[in-house]
């Protein structure tokens, strides 16, 4: 049987840098063991773009789909890792970088690469399903949202705010499932990526 290599690409929910202007996020004691409470229980405060996480389309269209309303296989199978150089990446990087079709790819940038509309619309031409990246947002905080607004436009999904520190180039598949928030315009998830995949459907 192949050794399978499973890789953490996702980044704490408390510990991570804020895009600015989001609310910071808080985890408080609601029942403590020993405090009059036989069991523990705590309060999670926190903006649904904190850490890692996927945008729905309701993030920037107020009649767009929610995050409840994406279909799992979105965030789940083969997928792409390309590194990318620091800055807006064009259509015409588009065009060197990536493959012709690609059902999902992650963008290896340390944090500093961002998305140019040209390249949206590349990428969404390409049949790309879901577009990660290791920024806080795929955009620069001072952009328009005009590369958001088209690949959500186009239903791609967005998973922001991944670590691919411990992560080379090539091909894995992919786990990064939001959890179900209904009705809401973006959702935190725990992203792995599986190195040596084995599949089986139980059948003979």
């Amino acid at each position: 049987m192949p050794s399978i290599e499973i890789i953490d690409i996702s980044r704490g929910i408390l510990s991570s840098e804020l895009y600015p202007g989001d609310p910071e996020a808080r985890i408080e004691k609601y029942r403590e063991i020993g405090k009059g409470s036989a069991y523990n229980l705590s309060k999670l405060t926190t903006g649904l773009h904190n850490g890692t996480h996927v945008d729905a389309p309701l993030h920037f269209f107020s009649d767009g789909s929610s995050i409840d309303e994406i279909g799992l296989e979105t965030f789940i199978g083969p997928c792409t890792v390309i590194e990318t150089p620091a800055g807006l990446l064009t259509g015409a990087d588009v065009e060197k970088l990536f493959p012709r079709v690609c059902d999902r790819v992650l963008l290896k940038g340390k944090g500093r690469t961002f998305i140019h509309p040209s390249a949206a619309s590349e990428i969404a031409f390409r049949g790309c399903k879901l577009l990660g990246i290791d920024s806080l947002s795929i955009e620069p905080t001072d952009s328009d949202g005009s590369a958001h607004r088209f690949l959500l436009g186009e239903n791609v999904a967005l998973l922001e705010g991944l670590n691919l520190s411990n992560v080379n180039e090539g091909e894995y598949f992919l786990t990064a499932q939001p959890i179900l928030v209904e009705g809401a315009e973006a959702a935190m998830c725990r992203a792995a990526l599986i190195k040596g995949h084995i599949f089986w459907s139980g059948s003979r």
